[in-house]
C-alpha cells in the first residue's frame, strides 16, 4: 500500500462526508487506502463512515468503538489513545492525516505530495497550504503565509513555531516499524509529539498549493490547549525539556531559549492568578 489516510473522529456527524468525500475523490496511480476511527461518537458519525464503507468497499478501514478510548483526564489528552492506535494500523509507505472535520479540496493532494517525497529522499515531512474557516462567521485566511520556508527542520519547531495544519501532513511511516518515543505518552499537545518524532527523521517540506480547509470551532482541542491553561503550559515546558534530553542536547540552544520562555510567562500567569 502506498498512502494510507489515517483519520481520527469524535462527533463529526456533520463534516465527516465531507472529508470522505475529500479523500474519496483522489485521483492517483496509486492504492491508497483511509484508516478511520471514531472514538465512540454520541452522534451519526458512525453510521454515516458505515454508509460509506458499503459504497466503496475494500478502501475504508474503519475501527468503530463502543467505547471511547480516552484518556478522559486530563482534559488535554481527550483523543489521544484513538489517534495513536490509528497511526500504528496505518500500513502504508506514507501518511496522510486528516482530522474527521476537515477535508481536502484538490483531487491530485495525494499525488503532488507523494511525488514530492519519492523526488526528495531527504524530507520526511511534506505539508501544504489550507484555507482556515471558522464556524463563529470570523473571516477566513490562509494557514501559511508567503513567506513560509520551502524547507524547515526540527529546530523550527523547537522554537515553539508551528506553521503545519494536521490535514495537510504526509510523512514517511516511521511508526509502522518504530514505537512512540517514551516521552510521547505524558506531552498533552499530541500533534506536536507525533510531528516532533518524525521532525528527528528527516527535513521538512512545504508546498505552497492551498489543497484542503482547516475548520475552527467550538469543539475544538485548542479552545483547550489555552496560552492561559497553566496545566497545559507546564506540560508543553516538560514536553520540550524531554525533547531536548531525548535528541541528546543536540539543539540544546535553541530548545533552552523555548524552556525560558515558558518558565517567565508561568511565572507572570501565576502572579496575576491564570486558570489551573
Amino acid at each position: 500500500m502506498k498512502v494510507s489516510v489515517c483519520v481520527p473522529a469524535y462527533n463529526h456527524a456533520k463534516y465527516i462526508a465531507q472529508m470522505l468525500d475529500g479523500a474519496l475523490m483522489q485521483q492517483t496511480n496509486f492504492e491508497f487506502e483511509i484508516v478511520i476511527g471514531d472514538d465512540a461518537s454520541t452522534d451519526r458519525t458512525q453510521d454515516i463512515i458505515r454508509e460509506y464503507d458499503r459504497k466503496r468497499p475494500g478502501i475504508i478501514r474503519a475501527f468503530l468503538h463502543s467505547e471511547n478510548q480516552g484518556p478522559s483526564e486530563p482534559r488535554e489528552f481527550a483523543g489521544r489513545n484513538n489517534v495513536l492506535q490509528l497511526i500504528k494500523a496505518c500500513k502504508g509507505e506514507f501518511v496522510a492525516m486528516c482530522e474527521g472535520d476537515d477535508f481536502w479540496t484538490d483531487p491530485l493532494k495525494l499525488q503532488k505530495q507523494v511525488d514530492y517525497l519519492e523526488q526528495n529522499p531527504e524530507i520526511s515531512i511534506c505539508h501544504h497550504n489550507m484555507r482556515v474557516i471558522y464556524e463563529d462567521g470570523s473571516p477566513e485566511h490562509l494557514f501559511n503565509n508567503p513567506d513560509q520556508k520551502a524547507i524547515s527542520t526540527i529546530e523550527d519547531i523547537l522554537e515553539d513555531k508551528w506553521f503545519f495544519a494536521t490535514a495537510s501532513w504526509m510523512y514517511r511511516n516511521y511508526f509502522l516499524n518504530n514505537d512512540f518515543a517514551e516521552w510521547h505518552s505524558r506531552a498533552a499537545a499530541g500533534d506536536w509529539a507525533i510531528m516532533i518524532q518524525l521532525a528527528a527523521q528527516g527535513k521538512i517540506g512545504y508546498l505552497a498549493d492551498v489543497m484542503g480547509v482547516y475548520r475552527k470551532h467550538s469543539a475544538g482541542l485548542s479552545n483547550i490547549h489555552s496560552q492561559t491553561n497553566l496545566k497545559f503550559l507546564k506540560n508543553r515546558k516538560e514536553m520540550f525539556e524531554n525533547v531536548d534530553k531525548w535528541l541528546a542536547y543536540k539543539y540544546h540552544n535553541t530548545a533552552q531559549a523555548t524552556i525560558s520562555r515558558y518558565e517567565q510567562e508561568l511565572s507572570r500567569l501565576e502572579k496575576i492568578g491564570g486558570s489551573n
